[in-house]
Parts: C-alpha cells; sequence; structure tokens
C-alpha cells in the first residue's frame, strides 16, 4: 500500500491519515507500505522519507519502501543515513527504490539541469549501493543502522531500452510504473534485464520486479471509474483517460483483480496501490473483493 501523500481530493494530509492507512495495511496483512520523493508538485506534497518514519513503528513486519526516492537530488550519503536510520526503527525490511526523477520542477528547484539527471544518477546510485551495502570506508554501524544492515537498491524505469540497461547493472530489482507499462510489457522487460546481466556477467541474471504508481479506486460504478480516471488521475500525472484505461486499478473488482493476474502471471513480485482518496475503503475493497479473484 502506497502511503497518503498527496492531497488529491481534499481529505488533508495528517499523522492520524498515515497511521491508519499503515494500521489497516498491516491487519490485512500487507507486504510493504511505500512513499514517493518529490519536492514540488501540482498539489500538497507529503515528504515521502518523513512519512515512512512516522508510520514504521506501527508498520509491524511489512517493509518500508521509497518508490522513489532521488539519490542524485538528496544527495547519496544523507538518503543512506535516512534509509539506515528506517531500517533501524522498523521491524521488518527497508527496500531503497531509487529514480533519477522525472518531474523537471524537482531538477529545476534544486538549481540541476533536467537534461544531465542520468548521468548524475549513475553516479549516485553507485555512491548509494556502496553506503548502504558495506563496501565505503564509511561503515554501516556509523550510518545508524547497525552492523546487520544491508539494504536492497531497486532501480526505476519506465522501461526504455536503456532504462532497463541501468536496471539490469545497477539495481537488485526493477520499479516499473503502472501507467507507464503494462503486463506484457513488464514481461518483455524482464526478459530484457535477464539477457543484459547475463552479457554483463552478472549474478543472478533474473531480477524481481514491482509495479508502483498503480492508481487505485474500486467502485463497481463505471460512471464513477470513468469520473476518477477522466477528471482526477489523468490530469494528475499527465496521460489521457485512453492512456490510463486497463493500467491502472480504476473500475470494478473483476476488472482490477483481471489486470493484477496478468501481472502475476507475467512475473510481477508486488504491485503497490495508491487509492487517490479515502485509502480505509480502497483497502477493505482491494482485501475483500479484489484480491480472492487475482489468479483465479
Amino acid at each position: 500500500m502506497h502511503l497518503p501523500q498527496i492531497d488529491v481530493v481534499g481529505e488533508g494530509l495528517s499523522s492520524d491519515r498515515l497511521l491508519r492507512v499503515a494500521r489497516r495495511a498491516r491487519d490485512y496483512g500487507f507486504v510493504a507500505v511505500s512513499a514517493n520523493d518529490h519536492f514540488g508538485f501540482a498539489r500538497p506534497w507529503l515528504d515521502g522519507l518523513v512519512a515512512l518514519s512516522m508510520v514504521a513503528p506501527h508498520a509491524g513486519t511489512m517493509d518500508l519502501v521509497t518508490s522513489v526516492a532521488l539519490p542524485s537530488l538528496r544527495g547519496p550519503l544523507p538518503l543512506a543515513s535516512a534509509l539506515a536510520g528506517l531500517h533501524h526503527l522498523a521491524a521488518g525490511g527497508v527496500v531503497a527504490g531509487v529514480g533519477p526523477g522525472s518531474s523537471r520542477i524537482d531538477q529545476d528547484l534544486a538549481g540541476l539541469g533536467f537534461e544531465d539527471r542520468w548521468g548524475r544518477f549513475d553516479l549516485a546510485v553507485r555512491e548509494l549501493r556502496r553506503l548502504l551495502q558495506g563496501e565505503s570506508s564509511l561503515s554501516r554501524t556509523q550510518l545508524g543502522g547497525g552492523p546487520d544492515t544491508d539494504i536492497p537498491v531497486w532501480v526505476a524505469s519506465w522501461g526504455s531500452d536503456a532504462g532497463l540497461r541501468r536496471v539490469a547493472r545497477l539495481g537488485d530489482g526493477w520499479v516499473a510504473s503502472a501507467y507507464n507499462t503494462d503486463p506484457a510489457g513488464l514481461c518483455a522487460g524482464l526478459s530484457a534485464i535477464a539477457e543484459e546481466r547475463a552479457r554483463l556477467e552478472l549474478s543472478p541474471a533474473e531480477t524481481p520486479a514491482m509495479v508502483a504508481t498503480m492508481w487505485t479506486w474500486v467502485t463497481e460504478s463505471a460512471a464513477e471509474a470513468e469520473r476518477i480516471l477522466s477528471d482526477v488521475v489523468a490530469p494528475m500525472v499527465g496521460r489521457s483517460p485512453e492512456h490510463l484505461r486497463g493500467r491502472v486499478c480504476v473500475g470494478s473488482a473483476q476488472q482490477c483483480a483481471e489486470l493484477l493476474s496478468q501481472y502475476g502471471e507475467a512475473g510481477c513480485r508486488r504491485v503497490h496501490f495508491w487509492p487517490v482518496g479515502e485509502e480505509e475503503r480502497q483497502l477493505d475493497l482491494l482485501a475483500a473483493t479484489v484480491l480472492p479473484q487475482v489468479g483465479k
């Protein structure tokens, strides 16, 4: 479950809302909570690392996941320190999902060029790996996570050839984006990553994948689903309703279950649901009406 970081439909941002979502997801047996990273956004936005630290003591054994964080903007050392601190606070694990940042406004606010983000990211993620996985002169104990800290680094890509090669070269896993891919694209991407890792003689050749930014609104009303898709999600992510239709979990329980089943068949390990609002009710609907149908 993705934590509520955006005030999409006027519900407000609060610690109480975060905790209610984390506890409900924990009680339903979800395996992870996640948060995204932006410094500027079209709507009010809650910092992802702050949100994860707030829910850490209440998340049980769920993993805390960044989906994704921006190491080239935050800096690899400050990000590594924050992630190691989360690892120390959490009963579950921490997964460092990272990306170069797809929003020009984030780069502008940091005073950095948008077109140069790929090179900066490659350097930053290599340093982040050294810091998080004990390959740096700065020991893991000094980072505050303790000597057992070993945080996997998953690399985000929307599925371009260059992006998939970057995942293969730098990542312990692939963070795919629901509104920028589909099950067939995920399957092809996993094959491309495995081929590239085999070419580079990296082991293991196959890497896991998660699908993040899975915008979610389960409803049996076709009119309501179309309204959410066209009036809420499409303008927020800059995609047309036609592009989004059938890619995100906006629609009936059966439609959502069919999409998730296809992702499972394609090799997806996890999907991070991101309700556009009313998270507890959406969690109830996912648990009661969607997930029991997946794989049927």
